[in-house]
């Protein structure tokens, strides 16, 4: 788990800089927002791997923020911290997105742990499962797409494009999002160069005509499965 990107947002001023010194001690690179509105450009600008969250925060409290980022993200772990610790509280922190909720005060090495696991459990899940895109299996490990018993394969760039249009299926995926995760910027020659991919992944996927992968204008793409 090496060069893991934390989206920390966190209010209160000394307890940020403290989290963040000790994530960053550890090898973590750590973004901190100060309120759920800076949060969140961080979020479209850096592209974290997981997000750290104030439920208590000025401008945009964690739990509107986490559920607009659940509108286009539903697979980045988030981790709720909070010195409420009601059962209703918790219950509302999972029902807008959160996969984890950590009572203030907190030890570092708790906050860590479950960082990891949390991490460590998103990449079994993304690493191990068959994904089924209408009469296609999709299995990301092996960068496979099987037909009936045709199986293609798959390069790196054509899995993890198709893996991010899955996991965003029926919906608009992003363009800038997906350009800055994957090719590192969004600039002309690398939106020609994800229209190719965009085009390959179509021919792979003819043979079920149910199939459609959608050029949303100005906005981005749509898996139709």
């Amino acid at each position: 788990m090496n060069n893991i990107k934390v989206l920390l947002a966190e209010d209160e001023a000394s307890l940020g800089l403290i989290v963040k010194e000790s994530l960053e001690s550890r090898g973590f690179t750590v973004f901190h927002a100060k309120n759920g509105k800076e949060a969140l450009e961080f979020y479209k600008d850096k592209h974290p791997d997981i997000l750290v969250l104030d439920v208590m925060m000025p401008i945009k409290d964690g739990f509107t923020l986490a559920k607009e980022i659940r509108l286009e993200n539903k697979a980045i772990p988030i981790i709720f911290l909070t010195a409420k610790s009601q059962t209703s509280d918790v219950l509302e922190g999972f029902k807008h997105g959160g996969n984890d909720y950590l009572k203030k005060p907190f030890s570092m090495e708790e906050l860590i742990v479950r960082i990891k696991s949390l991490l460590h459990r998103v990449a079994l899940k993304t690493n191990s499962e068959n994904r089924i895109i209408g009469n296609y299996s999709f299995n990301l490990t092996k960068q496979t797409l099987t037909f009936s018993t045709e199986e293609q394969t798959l390069t790196h760039r054509e899995a993890a494009l198709l893996f991010y249009l899955y996991e965003n299926k029926n919906e608009v995926l992003d363009r800038t999002f997906i350009l800055n995760k994957l090719w590192g910027n969004d600039d002309f020659f690398n939106a020609r160069s994800m229209d190719v991919f965009i085009s390959k992944l179509r021919k792979k996927l003819n043979k079920d005509q149910n199939i459609q992968i959608l050029n949303v204008r100005g906005f981005g793409y749509k898996l139709i499965c």
